[in-house]
């Protein structure tokens, strides 16, 4: 890596490639302002109510999107390793033999087939990126690096964070904080603002509902605390899973006993990713549950703030909501 500030870093950088799985524009809920969200592909965590399944993998994948479908058979006769089929449920993949190409999805008139994950280089990213400078001008926005888990592509991740320094653009990172403190530490002096995952404070429950203990998430906040990042707490509100008033008040303390309080904002479970889960052919673990109650998420919001912290609900403030 290229020293940063150094005349030719973003030449040396430009190069460098990772797997992004989608580019919204016009996000307004991941950070301040207009900003510009890179989703980057691969996840070390299974929540069982991740909202973008699609970007667990590290590798891209295949979409079928089956009400798109009209049983055409193009996907078929340009699949050069034969590993299509239509059965009664619609289009098979054998995975065995798909080495995901993206000719069946290329071919595809309905876009039934979709091609999630493509590699691209941080010249290609920032080029996407800079085409809504003037929105980030007007708005005090940005770009927001979120995924699946960025941390988990560190090279890239970093290099993206360098160029968009070079550029003067500001950075948001979404990050659930399990990763390597040493990549954590080489990244955080070129990121603006992290918009940090907590979700339950039992290290048993964790790794049940996400499939990794939350020991290294907790000490890594610490850090990044500690070193006065500037940090939004983001707290999944799900029901049945970490709502119970234990949990909350155990987030309360633990985030009171950091080096700075840092505002949190309260996620009610949605369940918008849903339909992703039959799209990859994949169950989805939370079937039955539904959004909390209002009632449910003040009532989290009430725990918190009794801690001294500052807490949002969906970016309402609290004490605005409790008043209306």
């Amino acid at each position: 890596m290229v020293a940063s500030g150094s005349v030719n870093e973003l030449d040396a950088i430009a190069t460098i490639p990772g797997v992004v799985f989608d580019i919204k524009r016009f996000a307004l809920h991941d950070g301040p302002g207009t900003r510009t969200t890179v989703f980057l592909k691969g996840c070390p965590l299974r929540c069982w109510w991740c909202h973008n399944p699609e970007g667990q993998s590290g590798r891209p994948e295949i979409m079928f999107q089956k009400n798109r479908c009209d049983n055409c058979g193009e996907c078929l006769r340009a699949c050069p390793e034969d590993a299509l089929a239509f059965g009664d449920e619609g289009l098979l993949v054998n995975h065995e033999r798909c080495t995901l190409c993206g000719a069946c999805a290329e071919a595809c008139p309905r876009e039934a087939l979709v091609l999630c994950g493509r590699e691209m280089t941080v010249a290609e990213v920032l080029a996407e990126i800079e085409k809504d400078s003037l929105f980030y001008d007007e708005s005090r926005g940005g770009v927001t690096f979120s995924g699946g888990e960025p941390l988990a592509q560190p090279e890239f991740l970093e290099s993206l964070l360098r160029a968009c320094r070079k550029e003067e653009i500001h950075t948001s990172l979404d990050t659930t904080g399990f990763g390597p403190w040493e990549v954590l530490e080489r990244v955080a002096p070129l990121v603006d603002l992290f918009l940090y995952d907590l979700k339950l404070m039992d290290d048993r429950q964790h790794q049940r509902f996400t499939g990794v203990s939350n020991g290294p998430i907790l000490e890594n906040l610490r850090a990044l605390s500690s070193r006065g990042s500037r940090i939004v707490i983001r707290l999944p509100l799900i029901p049945g899973i970490n709502d119970d008033p234990e949990n909350i008040r155990r987030t309360g303390e633990f985030l009171a006993s950091l080096a700075r309080h840092h505002p949190v904002d309260i996620l009610p479970y949605h369940r918008a990713g849903i339909g992703k889960y039959a799209k990859l052919s994949r169950a989805y673990c939370l079937p039955e549950v539904e959004p909390p109650a209002p009632e449910r998420s003040a009532q989290a919001a009430q725990i918190l703030a009794g801690f001294g912290l500052e807490v949002t609900i969906g970016g309402e403030a609290y004490g605005r909501q409790r008043e209306s």
